[in-house]
């Protein structure tokens, strides 16, 4: 009789642990397959296919009307069974919410459906130099001093941090590093007082520079002030902004994403080709024509999306050229596509394949896997090089998305971006 309580306990627990991981593995399927935003454009159909056991509520009190399968709902009646193929369009642009039920029973997710006006960009795939300046000193790591005592101070360790950007000092604001290390030398050895900006919040840290052996007045700190380098320009729009990269400029020692105050993009040259190896990533060498002559616009935003801002009158030529329309991340699909980029003189078209699509929400520069398959540029380049990140990827004659990243193993195969998270930033 006490066996079999026993075995009708364990069978029990094993019932209630299946349960449990079966809600877990739908709930965790549920993040990785399903995006936190879902973009429309208005007055066009899309076909979704989710094949989940999930039931959608659209809630809005703004469209009086929505077309769920080719049939109109009234808002208050918008229910879609995601697991089955269904498609979606409405004539209005604005921002609803779908509160996505498992089984139709229990709040699983919110998503943000993101109904937007039909967008027309110009593909580029030129390269570009970038020239930055940070909003503020950035600070890279704390090191060690020899005083001219020949003792070692470590003046700003457990009060600068990484990542840090030093605003003023002594209530003075800082231009560039020059003018903080002539401020911490006509400080004579006296403490002084550094306005921080650390995660958004400043901060206020007191620091003693120390004399060093050179004679010359130090706090310890590595810094850095401005970064350069090479390119590519993914699209203008008809309005004349610009967006580069696909992804942010991060520091090359803390890897954070650079706070800038201003930056400039100018016209490159490419001047030679590093071929990207496994294990080794390629390279396009190029110089950059920093002058007024060859300035293409000012960079107003760096963003995990990329670089974005306004392109310069010189270069109002570029709005004149042949418009595509965007492709939504659904509407991206496996298969073959191109990009435009430049490794010789001009900008031209290679062949690529599109291994495969992720249109979650848990990498905004990696949502796409593709494979260089042109001949012609696996002989120029061995596949994706640095200096290729921010050529255009096309589709079905739509911009679809930029290059990122190359696989560090395989040069042939990398990342991009959906084209739809850099328009976010013009939005």
């Amino acid at each position: 009789m006490r066996n079999k309580k026993i075995y009708r306990r364990v069978l029990v627990f094993l019932l209630v642990f299946n349960i449990i991981g079966i809600a877990l593995f739908l709930y965790f399927n549920v993040l990785r397959k399903i995006p936190d935003e879902i973009k429309m454009l208005v007055g066009t159909e899309e076909n979704f296919d989710f094949n989940m056991p999930l039931r959608a509520d659209i809630e809005t009190e703004d469209i009086s009307v929505i077309s769920v399968d080719d049939l109109s709902v009234p808002a208050n009646q918008i229910s879609i069974d995601m697991n089955k193929p269904f498609t979606l369009e409405t004539n209005k642009t604005g921002k609803y919410n779908i509160n996505l039920k498992l089984f139709g029973l229990f709040n699983l997710k919110k998503i943000s459906l993101d109904v937007i006006d039909n967008i027309e960009l110009i593909p580029c795939g030129f390269p570009i130099g970038i020239y930055v300046e940070t909003d503020g000193i950035l600070v890279l790591g704390n090191g060690r001093i020899t005083g001219n005592d020949g003792l070692n101070y470590e003046p700003v360790n457990n009060k600068l941090k990484s990542g840090d950007y030093i605003l003023a000092i002594d209530d003075k604001k800082i231009k560039d590093k020059e003018e903080l290390i002539e401020e911490i030398q006509n400080s004579n050895g006296d403490d002084i007082k550094l306005l921080v900006r650390r995660n958004d919040e400043e901060i206020t840290v007191r620091v003693t520079p120390v004399k060093a052996t050179d004679g010359k007045y130090k706090i310890g700190a590595w810094i850095r002030d401005d970064t350069q380098g090479i390119g590519t320009l993914t699209f203008t729009s008809t309005k004349g902004d610009f967006g580069a990269l696909g992804h942010g400029i991060t520091d090359i020692d803390t890897g954070l994403l650079m706070e800038i105050s201003d930056g400039t993009v100018y016209a490159a040259d490419i001047m030679s080709i590093i071929r990207g190896k496994e294990g080794v990533p390629g390279e396009l060498i190029g110089m950059i024509r920093q002058s007024n002559k060859y300035k293409i616009g000012n960079i107003e935003k760096n963003t995990l999306q990329g670089i974005f801002g306004k392109i310069d009158y010189n270069y109002n030529w570029l709005l004149n050229q042949g418009t595509f329309e965007i492709g939504l991340k659904q509407e991206v699909q496996k298969g073959p596509a191109t990009i435009l980029c430049t490794v010789k003189d001009k900008v031209e078209e290679f062949n690529i394949q599109i291994e495969s699509v992720d249109i979650s929400n848990s990498n905004h520069s990696k949502g796409i896997v593709i494979r260089i398959t042109d001949e012609r540029l696996l002989e120029m380049t061995g596949g994706i090089v640095q200096g290729m990140s921010g050529s255009p990827i096309i589709q079905n004659n739509k911009i679809i998305g930029a290059v990122t990243h190359v696989f560090i193993q395989d040069s042939t195969k990398g990342y991009g971006t959906f084209i739809e998270n850099m328009v976010n930033n013009l939005e």
